[in-house]
This record gives C-alpha cells, structure tokens and sequence, in this order.
C-alpha cells in the first residue's frame, strides 16, 4: 500500500506543479559560502602568526572581518523580506486530486455556480485536469482539479480543513446542493455566538466545503483552510516567507481552537488562508489528496531566498520549467503544506 500511495501522488497536476516536485540538491547556498568563509579564517586565525608583535591587531582585523560579514548576511535577509512585503503577489489556484473529475465538475457547476474555465487531457502521463472558478484565471483564484487515470479514491487526511465560498443566500445553495443529491453536513444558519449565516457541505469526494452568507464579492472562493501546530509559528511564515498580512486573529476557548486569516487584501475582496490550531494538538496527516496552493510573484529567485532566510524549506529550486520556460520556485511551511511560486509574467504567457 506505502508504494501504492507514493505512485499515486507522485502523477501531480499541471506541468507546473509536477515540476514542483523535483528537488534539487547541487546547489550552492549562501550558507555554505558563509561556511566557507568562517573556515578561512580559523585556518588564518590558527596559524603560528599569533606569536609575533602584530598578532592581536591581525585577530581584531579577523574578527572585523567576520562582523562584517554577519552584518551584510543580516542586511541582506532584512532587504529579501522587505521585498517579499512590496512583491506584487496573488493566489493563483489551489490543487487537489479527485477520483471522478466529471462528476465533480457537474457538482461544483450546478451546486456552486462555478465555471469550467479549460480542461487537459495528458495521456503519456496518465492525468487530466479541469480548471474551475467564478471568472478568469488572470483575475481570480480557481481550482485545479486533477484526476490520474484509474485512481478513484484519495486520503484527504486530518490537516486539510476546507474550501470556503462567499454566497448572498446560504439556505438557497443548501436547498439546491439537497437537490442535487449532495450531502449537507452542517445546515444554514447563524454561527455559535454570531449572527453571520454558515453551512458545510461535502463535494463527491468528501472535500468540505464552508458557504458563507456575504453581498456580492469580487472572489466569491474565499478561503482555504489549513490546519497547523503552532499558530505563531506560521502566521510569522506566512507573513515574512509568503509576504501575506494577518488580516485577523480570534480565539474561541470555548471549542479550544485558535484562527488566523492572511492573506493580501481584506477577506470580503480576495481569497484569504485560514490556519486554525486546536488546542494541543502539534502533527496532522496529509493524506494524499490535498496538493498545494500556488501564488504569483514577480520574481521566483528572491522569493526562494525569502522562504530560506524565513526557515522554510525549498523543495523545487528557483528557474524555468523544461520545455515551458514558466519560472517556478516551491517549498514547504513549517506544518508541510506546499505553496508553489509562479512567475506572474511567465503565467499570463501560458494562459495566452
């Protein structure tokens, strides 16, 4: 079954996201230069030059040296953070694998409203995906549903929470979800201590989906909801590596968990992560269902750097996709979720 599952999640998506991936491992880092460095210096330091007159002067002009070389590390970590904040940034799209892409199509269509906006068929590679949303993709965040030939069934995990959309009438859409067969897991109505109207609702495969009663919204899908073990940890993640704004914080001791909304724009404008942490509980698990997000950036080489200086791990070095010339960067949040960096430029040329 373990090589069952590992087969199965690694037939990804989009070339973009099946590049993402790939890891590289021969890369020089700046880490390693600064190694480099230091180590010249010990070997400088330790020779037999500290018995002659000069030897203090010569160790104070070492270790001059290597202050400055600390100072320029933390200036340039300062400088790529910085950038990530002034970065022109957008959620592109959200990936998930699912075992019947018609029938998800037909639900997200007649239950959600949502458009199919193109569908690919990559035979040699044995997928095909269908893009999903409520306008174009240059403008608004989709779906990138991915169905891999003969796999009808996915582990969506502990960690994945939901997708929300913004809807003007929450009892409306449940009425018409029932309609259509689809299962209702939690009916309209106010939340617990608040008066904004929620439901939940199931797609075919068991994704939950939260509709949220809003007026008309330029991005009616809002969220995506991840799971994490230490919220402080990520909201800084997200905030420097991501260069996302905590939009809000609440915490409900009452149901023992804690939110945060990030995201570029106010949440009724644009489409926010929710990270939820309930109290004590530190590891989810990710199944193989849920893939990543992907967000646009104007340059992947200094996003790479930010994620790296945030303590984020790369998985798929900064540079263009073979064959497709698309620059992508990929790496890991603190918790594992993947977030895959596309070259905002090199996306609108695919598109086209």
């Amino acid at each position: 079954m373990g090589d069952m599952a590992l087969r199965v999640s690694v037939p990804c998506v989009s070339r973009i996201h099946r590049a993402a991936l790939a890891s590289s491992s021969n890369r020089c880092s700046s880490s390693l230069q600064s190694t480099s460095l230091h180590s010249s210096c010990a070997r400088i330091v330790g020779r037999r030059i500290d018995r002659a007159p000069a030897a203090g002067g010569f160790r104070q002009r070492i270790r001059g040296m290597a202050s400055t070389e600390a100072a320029e590390l933390d200036t340039g970590k300062e400088s790529v953070l910085e950038w990530a904040q002034k970065d022109n940034r957008r959620m592109l799209h959200v990936v998930y694998r699912v075992g019947d892409l018609d029938k998800t199509i037909k639900f997200y269509t007649e239950c959600f409203g949502m458009k199919l906006l193109r569908k690919r068929d990559i035979p040699e590679e044995r997928y095909t995906n269908a893009f999903l949303g409520y306008g174009p993709e240059d403008s608004h965040f989709v779906v990138e549903l991915t169905y891999n030939y003969g796999v009808d069934k996915y582990d969506i995990g502990t960690g994945f929470g939901h997708f929300g959309i913004a809807v003007e009438d929450v009892y409306k859409t449940v009425d018409l979800v029932k309609a259509k067969g689809g299962k209702v897991s939690r009916e309209a109505g106010p939340v617990k201590g608040g008066s904004t109207v929620i439901a939940f609702v199931d797609d075919p495969d068991g994704y939950k989906f939260e509709l949220i009663q809003r007026p008309a919204t330029p991005e009616p899908l809002c969220q995506v909801m991840l799971r994490v073990g230490d919220l402080d940890r990520s909201i800084s993640f997200y905030e420097k590596a991501l260069g996302m704004k905590l939009l809000r914080k609440r915490d409900n001791p009452e149901y023992k968990y804690t939110l945060a909304m990030m995201g570029y724009a106010e949440e009724d404008k644009t489409t926010v992560m929710e990270l939820t942490y309930n109290y004590g509980v530190t590891e989810y698990t990710k199944g193989n269902a849920y893939a990543q997000i992907a967000i646009g950036t104007d340059d992947v080489y200094k996003t790479a750097e930010a994620v790296k200086v945030s303590s984020g791990k790369i998985t798929r070095q900064p540079g263009p996709l073979p064959g497709i010339s698309t620059k992508i960067t990929a790496c890991l949040d603190p918790d594992g979720w993947k977030t895959v960096f596309v070259d905002n430029k090199d996306f609108l040329k695919e598109l086209e």
